[in-house]
């Protein structure tokens, strides 16, 4: 009894915070930016013609929501310019053939969450929009239906205009739309889900927990799931241990250069039974990946007639002097290399391994020079490794 007692009492408590100093700077910030340049606007707009509405108090709990909280559902700009529409709409509505006051708020206020609902505008500074519609006294009701464009949808406007300003000029992304594991491409063009998804938590295990749950959550369902993977990486980074990139990595690592000949560094791919080569400058930094695909892809591109006759011209020299024909390797080589850290934990490499299908990643140290590369097969013999020593 004490015990339960004792828990009801903390849920009063706030919980953990996880932001940073400058994230709690930023919000703070935002909502100074916006309310400001809202109100300015509004007044050099509309001078003293609306009175003291040019800014309506809900604007100060739509802007904790729009910047201190940017990437919830209920902050995004459908919520707050269609939630605020229709508060005001049904307030005003409510006002005029409702004499009770108290009655009037209150339904005001419930129409507006339902309707809100229904539209899937849900904004929770809607419902004070609702009440000042009401409650807001003589110059309020004076405006009649005019309440609704301004102030309330002008304020709404310049709040989201200021909010997609800021909060991407301080790398906020707004409006806010996480790509679920469902949206991400899939290479091979099928409606086959990406290799990880199918091995962890599944879209359709998150919508069906999401339909017993049947409450609204301040979250987006991209989120939560994008959440939910990296927990359950966490976890699994966790058990394994922290095995590193530089534990089971390739050290002797067959290189090539820029100015390499196409024919050279086909002779090492061939030679020692490669699908890939880094290419380095001087400064053994990496500028480039060549493959076989980048040698099929350009050879597909020949006038000759058969595959391997194309391939054979690509490859060969013109020995000219000016030539348009590729002739070196950083002519055909992917300049884009995703990279891995040599302190990096090998599981933070099978998303990329498996869902981006990246058979080789080649691996750098600090001074960002390559040290080493690790293979599918590598990542394999380590995760196969780790899992036997726990039944062992």
């Amino acid at each position: 009894m004490q015990s339960s007692l004792q828990n009801w009492l903390r849920s009063f408590l706030p919980t953990q915070g996880y932001v940073d100093r400058y994230e709690r700077m930023r919000g703070s910030a935002g909502a100074l930016f916006g309310l400001v340049l809202t109100g300015a606007i509004t007044y050099l707009i509309l001078g003293d013609s609306v009175g003291t509405a040019w800014l309506i108090a809900p604007m100060g709990a739509s802007s904790v929501l729009l910047f201190a909280v940017p990437s919830s559902p209920l902050a995004q700009p459908w919520s707050i310019i269609g939630g605020n529409l229709l508060a005001a709409t049904i307030g005003i509505t409510c006002a005029k053939i409702i004499d009770a006051p108290v009655l009037a708020a209150g339904m005001a206020a419930g129409l507006s969450i339902g309707a809100m609902f229904w539209l899937r505008c849900i904004h929770p500074p809607s419902g004070a929009v609702a009440l000042t519609a009401v409650l807001g006294g003589p110059a309020i009701h004076e405006m009649g239906y005019h309440f609704i464009l301004v102030p309330v949808l002008l304020n709404s406007v310049l709040m989201v205009l200021t909010a997609l300003f800021y909060n991407n000029a301080t790398r906020r992304p707004y409006p806010h739309r996480p790509q679920s594991a469902a949206e991400q491409p899939r290479k091979h063009d099928t409606t086959d889900a990406a290799p990880t998804d199918r091995a962890g938590i599944t879209a359709q295990d998150l919508d069906e927990v999401l339909k017993r749950y049947n409450q609204v959550l301040d979250i987006s369902r991209g989120d939560l799931e994008a959440i939910m993977l990296q927990t359950e990486m966490q976890a699994y980074r966790r058990k394994v241990g922290e095995t590193k990139c530089a534990d089971i990595m390739s050290r002797d690592v067959v290189t090539t250069e820029f100015g390499t000949p196409l024919a050279e560094a086909w002779q090492l791919l061939q030679r020692h039974d490669l699908t890939a080569l880094p290419v380095i400058d001087r400064g053994r930094h990496v500028i480039g990946i060549i493959t076989k695909a980048d040698y099929l892809k350009h050879a597909e591109a020949e006038s000759h007639t058969g595959l391997g006759q194309r391939l054979a011209h690509l490859i060969r020299p013109s020995q000219l002097s000016h030539s348009e024909k590729q002739e070196v390797v950083g002519q055909i080589m992917t300049s884009e290399v995703v990279t891995a850290e040599a302190t990096q934990s090998i599981v933070d490499l099978v998303p990329l391994m498996s869902n981006q299908e990246l058979h080789q990643i080649p691996v750098i140290d600090e001074k960002k020079q390559l040290v080493g590369i690790l293979s599918q097969s590598d990542l394999i013999a380590a995760l196969y490794e780790t899992t036997m020593a726990d039944h062992r």
